[in-house]
């Protein structure tokens, strides 16, 4: 009869619940808007006559139809920013085939909060790069035309807001909501 009871215990204990799966979907969803967000080529744009992404720097000249481009790896915030992104992108890729071997594997509480921590310090990565990119973009470069902070920058904090809810979801107290399962 004992090995029976924890015969059950062992099934109640791997049931994937469904706040750990839609967390492995928020997951997904912020690693797939994060590498959006680096390859966007448009981070910046000003009239159809600049584009600035993370890697490079383009301007169309007045008199000109061609654009000349130059990469933007050559200062310190910009680089720092990438850098701080692609820290935070590593992080949720990590967490993600965590969660992923989570599924696969009968014990799942024990990776829920490594999890956690590693999409919580991706958050923290990701929002200081956002942060700094804006506040650095407008003190050295003028531009005298308008300009927006365009999709590529959007995904980016997407990928941010994606990766705060997998970690809240993550933290959960799984023995709470396991013994409904």
């Amino acid at each position: 009869m004992a090995s029976s009871a924890n015969g059950a215990e062992e099934v109640r204990g791997s049931v994937l619940t469904p706040l750990k799966l839609v967390g492995l979907v928020c997951i997904f969803l912020a690693l797939c808007l994060v590498v959006g967000a680096v390859l966007s080529p448009a981070w910046v744009t000003a009239d159809n006559q600049y584009y600035l992404s993370l890697w490079e720097s383009c301007w169309k000249a007045a008199a000109s139809d061609g654009w000349q481009c130059g990469s933007t790896l050559e200062t310190d915030w910009q680089i720092a920013t990438l850098a701080l992104l692609l820290g935070g992108a590593g992080l949720i890729l990590l967490s993600f085939l965590v969660g992923l071997v989570s599924v696969c594997v009968g014990s799942r509480r024990r990776f829920y909060r490594p999890v956690a921590v590693m999409l919580f310090a991706a958050v923290v990565l990701q929002v200081c790069s956002l942060v700094l990119y804006p506040i650095k973009f407008i003190e050295t470069i003028s531009l005298r035309i308008y300009h927006e902070f365009n999709w590529g920058y959007g995904l980016a904090w997407g990928s941010t807001i994606f990766s705060f809810g997998g970690a809240i979801l993550y933290c959960l107290n799984p023995k709470n909501y396991e013994d409904y399962y």
